[in-house]
C-alpha cells in the first residue's frame, strides 16, 4: 500500500494532460515545477536546516544552458549538459560556502543568483552584443509536463532513499548539531557537499526542462528571486524534513499565488512576505509536524 498509492497518483497525473485545456496544462506545468523545486530544495536544506536562497541561481543557469545550446546539440544532450553545469557550479559554490552557517549562508546564497545574473548580463552585452536569446525547440507543453513530472517523481524517490540511508542519518545529525556530528566522526564537508550537489543539479535540470515555455530568455526573467522565496515557503510550510512535506506545501500555495498574482498583481508581493513571516513563526517545522503535535496532545488529554 505504501507504494501503490503514490504510483496510482503518478499514473493519474501522467494521463491528466489528455483532458486538460491549454490553460489547465500550463497551470499543471507550473504546479509540478514548484513541487519539483521544493522537493529538490528540501533534499539538502530540509535535513541540514541550512536555508538556501540559491534556487533561482541554479534554475536560471539551467534555462540559460538550454538557450545557448539548443541550436547546437540534440535536446537530450542539452539536458545532460545542463545537469553537468549545475553539478560543477554546485561543487564550486559548495566547497567555498558550506563552511558558512546561519545568516551568513543565507546572505551568500541570496547574492549568488544576483551575481550569476550580473555576470551573464555583462557577458551578453559586452561579448555577444545582445541581452536575450530565443529557444527554438520542438518540445510541446505536454512533453515539458511529462519531463517535469518524471523529474519530480525521481526527486521524491531519491529523497525517500536518502531518508533511509547513512547519508540521510548523517545530514540529520548535522542539522541537529554540527559539533556533535563532527565528534561522531561524520565528514561534515563531504556530507553537506554531496547533498547540496544533488539538490542543485535537480534544480538546474528543472530550469532546463521548463525553459522552452519561455521561448525568449534573458537574465531578468530566469534569475527571478521570487522563485527562491516561493520554493522556501512551500517547502517550509509542508515540512521540509518530511518526504511529502514539500508536495503538501507546494501544491496549494502555487494555486493560491497564481490566483493572487493574476487578480492582485500589486499587492501579491506583500502577501508573499507576510506568509513567509507567518510560516517561520507559527509553523517552523511545517504543517505535518503541527498535525502530529496536535494529535499527540489529544492523546495525552484522553489518557
Amino acid at each position: 500500500m505504501r507504494f501503490i498509492l503514490p504510483l496510482a497518483g503518478l499514473a493519474a497525473l501522467a494521463v491528466m494532460p489528455m483532458w486538460l485545456s491549454e490553460y489547465g496544462l500550463g497551470l499543471m506545468i507550473g504546479l509540478v515545477t514548484y513541487v519539483t523545486l521544493a522537493s529538490a530544495w528540501a533534499l539538502f536544506s530540509g535535513h541540514t536546516r541550512y536555508i538556501s536562497l540559491a534556487t533561482a541561481a541554479f534554475y536560471g543557469t539551467g534555462a540559460y544552458v538550454v538557450a545557448v545550446l539548443n541550436e547546437v546539440l540534440p535536446y537530450p544532450l542539452v539536458l545532460l549538459s545542463a545537469a553537468g553545469v549545475g553539478l560543477a557550479m554546485a561543487l564550486v559554490v559548495g566547497l567555498s560556502t558550506l563552511r558558512l552557517a546561519g545568516i551568513y549562508f543565507v546572505i551568500f546564497t541570496f547574492g549568488l543568483a544576483e551575481l550569476v545574473r550580473q555576470l551573464i548580463t555583462w557577458y551578453e552585452v559586452n561579448v555577444t552584443g545582445t541581452l536575450g536569446r530565443y529557444i527554438f525547440l520542438d518540445v510541446t507543453a505536454r512533453g515539458i509536463y511529462w519531463q517535469m513530472l518524471a523529474l519530480g517523481a525521481a526527486t521524491i524517490a531519491l529523497t525517500a532513499w536518502v531518508h533511509r540511508s547513512r547519508l540521510g542519518l548523517a545530514l540529520r545529525v548535522v542539522g541537529d548539531d554540527e559539533v556533535v556530528a563532527a565528534h561522531s566522526g561524520i565528514p561534515l564537508a563531504r556530507t553537506k557537499l554531496v547533498a547540496f550537489a544533488l539538490s542543485a543539479t535537480i534544480l538546474t535540470v528543472a530550469g532546463a526542462i521548463a525553459s522552452p515555455r519561455y521561448v525568449y530568455v534573458e537574465p531578468a526573467i530566469v534569475f527571478n528571486p521570487t522563485v527562491s522565496f516561493l520554493t522556501v515557503i512551500m517547502a517550509l510550510l509542508g515540512g521540509a524534513n518530511r518526504l511529502w512535506g514539500p508536495v503538501l506545501g507546494a501544491a496549494p500555495l502555487f494555486l493560491v499565488f497564481e490566483y493572487l498574482s493574476v487578480h492582485f498583481p500589486d499587492t501579491y508581493p506583500i502577501f508573499l512576505g507576510l506568509l513567509f513571516i507567518a510560516v517561520v513563526f507559527l509553523l517552523p517545522d511545517g504543517v505535518l509536524a503541527g498535525i502530529e503535535k496536535l494529535r499527540a496532545r489529544r492523546r495525552e488529554a484522553r489518557s
